[in-house]
């Protein structure tokens, strides 16, 4: 009887203590999540913003290239339509953790857009394409093209077929457009517009949009107004929608463009030459005319997308972690 007492005294205590030091492992656990929350909420909204921006546009985009260059074009890209598929309902407010979804939610401007909205929210976005493009060319008139800087790290000859590299195009303009507007015109720039508007939330997201693509070899000086001037493009249809759609579609069309022929030249070459040699031509002139004409149809959309826009913005984001 004594040598069963003390066997569950022994079995007892071991109980007891591992429990003990289960219940203070979980206890530091959950210490070392609510101070890793709770120094994340004492850094400024807008410092916030910026950082969970930038990751969340860069690290979800650098998926596609390794899918690329690992397992071949078409199972890389079925697996980047599921992945980005999946990325964005986490991004707009699915899946864990739990207690961001409400932040989550309002990052991505969850909202249902109207029919007016849609309308000109396409319109919207394939003229701020061709409005991008326009300028790009009319640079190329004033010096000439330097396809050497522009076709850097773009080289598709590793893909076999025409059709495959169609593919790799299309899907890195659906990577790049896709996560590039959550990152900097969601969850960058949405809660920076509700705790200093607009105009610097646009501002400064657009400013990190330009810093993320002056690592690239064609950034070159001229390049770098265009790049900013499209950055505040698509910060205005995100900002007059409010919705990440209509400035999804425009970067989108614009990056298969760019892909297509201005990095790989899959789509063509460049064969315009300098006004310096061929003096104002009629080119010329059309390629003014053409950038004029859908910058203003874009200012157009802006403007009547936010006459339309009758969904509210969401309260301020103060310590809620995004």
């Amino acid at each position: 009887m004594a040598r069963r007492s003390i066997f569950y005294w022994r079995a007892t205590s071991s109980r007891t203590l591992i429990y003990g030091l289960v219940r203070r492992s979980e206890g530091a656990t959950v210490t070392a999540q609510e101070n890793r929350a709770s120094l994340w909420a004492t850094l400024p909204v807008s410092l916030r913003a910026i950082i969970a921006g930038i990751v969340i546009a860069l690290v979800p985009a650098n998926v596609w290239p390794l899918l690329l260059l690992s397992v071949g074009v078409p199972v890389a890209a079925s697996v980047e339509v599921f992945f980005l598929a999946l990325y964005i309902w986490w991004a707009s407010g699915g899946g864990p953790p739990p207690g961001t979804r409400a932040a989550r939610g309002r990052a991505f401007r969850s909202a249902r857009l109207l029919a007016a909205q849609c309308f000109w929210g396409v319109i919207g976005a394939l003229f701020f394409a061709a409005t991008i493009h326009a300028a790009i060319v009319l640079l190329f008139r004033f010096m000439p093209f330097p396809a050497a800087a522009f076709r850097r790290g773009y080289d598709l000859s590793f893909i076999p077929t025409l059709p495959m590299r169609w593919m790799a195009v299309v899907v890195s303009a659906a990577s790049a457009g896709i996560c590039e507007e959550i990152g900097f015109r969601g969850y960058m720039q949405q809660p920076i517009e509700q705790c200093h508007g607009a105009r610097i939330a646009i501002l400064v997201s657009s400013f990190f949009f330009t810093l993320l693509h002056l690592t690239k070899a064609w950034a070159m000086i001229g390049m770098v107004p265009i790049v900013f001037g499209a950055g505040v493009l698509l910060g205005l249809l995100a900002w007059s929608s409010g919705s990440l759609i209509p400035s999804m579609i425009g970067h989108v069309v614009m990056d298969i463009g760019l892909f297509a022929y201005w990095w790989t030249g899959i789509a063509g070459n460049v064969t315009a030459r300098p006004i310096t040699e061929t003096g104002v031509d009629q080119p010329f002139l059309i390629t003014c005319a053409v950038l004029a004409v859908t910058l203003i149809i874009v200012l157009l959309a802006v403007w009547r997308l936010r006459r339309t826009n009758h969904s509210s913005y969401p309260p301020a984001i103060s310590n809620e972690s995004l």
